[in-house]
């Protein structure tokens, strides 16, 4: 059963991720240290790993996509 005290932790999560927004919540609110429940944490690095490669992949993309139009002039 769930503690009252870690049931205001995961509230405040919830609330963060609706009114900061998913990934601002994750990346720039909160670490979220005062969770102690590693399937959190190991979801929430992966999250983060993974939202760092895909904007890496979109960056390349577009840089490739602008190198070709000026080898094209």
């Amino acid at each position: 059963m769930i503690e009252e005290d870690d049931l205001e932790l995961w509230e405040s999560v919830r609330y963060r991720m609706d009114d900061e927004g998913f990934d601002y919540c994750f990346e720039s609110y909160s670490s979220w240290d005062e969770i102690k429940d590693e399937e959190f944490h190991r979801l929430r690095k992966e999250f983060l790993r993974t939202m760092e490669e895909l904007r890496n992949y979109i960056e390349n993309k577009v840089d490739e996509g602008r190198q070709k139009e000026w080898d094209r002039e």
